[in-house]
């Protein structure tokens, strides 16, 4: 096996996996697939969380996440691709980040290695074993990868940017206590 035959497979391993998992997450969303919520749940959460309309959310992360995901899994159009679902992922770290970095305290860690194995994905393009491949790239230009990434990124800075707004708005007014429970006992 060459080494281009071994970068093709790998590049192929990290789709399907990357893909396979940023599209069962967007299933859920859509669908309330593999124990999701759909549409309907998954926008309440959205919206408890910040992200209003929470059905629009819902249904532009489930998108991103599904089609991104799926076609990351194809190869094919490996730039929109990537950057879609690591817009999604973006926003999902934004809601983990209080939290901190790692996943066991409910930090952003799994959504950053999602989106950045996307965004990755999408630099690195999908290799030989894949449908961009197989068509000529058509859908796969080099002016396309700085074009999805600046698309994406507009409007990503967009949502996190309102949702950061509205959740420091809602918090104004807000008073800390002036003692602790455990005090007042």
């Amino acid at each position: 096996m060459t080494r281009y035959d071994r970068r093709d497979l790998g590049l192929l391993l990290l789709r399907l996996g990357t893909g396979g998992v940023l599209a069962a997450h967007g299933a859920q969303k859509l669908f309330g697939w593999f124990g999701g919520h759909g549409i309907e749940g998954t926008g309440q959460f959205m919206e408890s969380v910040g992200y209003v309309p929470g059905k629009a959310s819902a249904t532009a992360a489930g998108l991103a996440e599904t089609g991104g995901g799926t076609l990351l899994a194809l190869g094919l159009a490996t730039p929109a691709a990537g950057a879609a679902a690591a817009g999604a992922m973006a926003g999902a770290a934004a809601v983990h980040t209080p939290n901190g970095f790692f996943a066991q305290e409910g930090g952003y860690e799994y959504a950053a290695t999602l989106a950045l194995t996307a965004a990755g994905l999408a630099v690195t393009g999908p290799g030989r074993l894949s449908l961009d491949h197989l068509l000529g790239h058509a859908v796969n230009r080099s002016w396309m990868l700085p074009a999805a990434f600046a698309a994406t990124a507009a409007g990503t800075v967009l949502v996190i940017g309102a949702r950061a707004r509205r959740l420091r708005k809602a918090k104004e007014g807000e008073q800390d206590p002036l003692f602790e429970e455990e005090y007042l006992e």
